[in-house]
Order: structure tokens, then sequence, then C-alpha cells
């Protein structure tokens, strides 16, 4: 079946059998941010921003993506928001191993999309669809905290 998405701000087809999931699709495109875990949908790694909401790659097929913007963190490369998002996240020490890093980076775009200011139970809930083994959590919830204030730096003093 022919399939079209935007991917990472790009127009594109493919053509997919009905069995291929949008994790199979974006991993073959070069997108390995996307990581492959539980399959069930309950890790969250495999996390994608599906029309700017966070969505589980695994457990949605490719053809559910037809007509959507799909972005990865790859696709995010270049914008100064995600890096000062990721510059957060590293030097908060909440990315130990890395596997859930990409998945964290991309729910807590889309939460500061939704708030500029979300308090500390808001980012937990927001954090809470993907598992992170290494840190028990502390760690990226204050990344997410720093960002906040970094971003709200920059706001304030141009």
């Amino acid at each position: 079946m022919k399939i079209q998405l935007k991917l990472n701000g790009c127009d594109q087809n493919f053509d997919v059998s009905e069995q291929l999931t949008l994790l199979q699709l974006l991993r073959d495109e070069g997108c390995y941010s996307v990581k492959h875990g539980c399959e069930s949908g309950d890790c969250g790694a495999c996390t994608v921003l599906m029309n700017d909401r966070p969505a589980v790659s695994c457990i949605m097929l490719a053809a559910q993506a037809h007509e959507k913007s799909v972005i990865t963190l790859e696709g995010l490369d270049d914008e100064p928001r995600t890096g000062c998002i990721q510059d957060a996240f590293v030097n908060s020490g909440a990315i130990q191993c890395g596997y859930c890093t990409p998945a964290m980076i991309l729910v807590t775009r889309a939460l500061l999309d939704r708030s500029s200011s979300p308090s500390e139970t808001q980012i937990r809930e927001a954090l809470n669809g993907v598992l992170c083994r290494c840190t028990g959590y502390v760690k990226p919830v204050e990344a997410v905290l720093n960002a906040v204030r970094q971003q709200s730096e920059v706001t304030t003093h141009g």
C-alpha cells in the first residue's frame, strides 16, 4: 500500500506492507534515535511526535501515519530549543545509558510546546510514558526543570 507522510519536515511517499510498523519504517529510513524496545507500547523508547503529540511507534502501523507529520529526534537537529533541552539532559546527568533519552527529549519538547512553565507534577506525568531503568526519573525531571529555567532566561534576557 502507498502512504504519504511528512517525516522530519519533508513530504515523503512510501510503499509499505500492511504489517509494517511505524518503528520499522522509521529505522529503515535511518531514524536510529527511535529505539526498538518492548514491541508492546509499554516502554516508550520508540516515542515519536505525531502531529506534535507523543506516540509510540512500535504498536502503530506505518499506514496509520498516512497524511500525518512524524518527527524524530533527527528532525530536530538544527532546532535551538531542542539543543537547550539536550544540554539540560547532559548537564543534569539524565543520560546514563541513553536508551530512553531521545524519547524523553521529544516528550519534553511536546510538553514545553503546551506549557512554557510546567509543574513538577506535569513533568513527571509527561515523562511517565518513557521507561528509564538507570536514573529513577530524578535526573530527567531535574533536566526538564533546568530546560524550563534556561528557556525562561533566554526569553527574559533576549
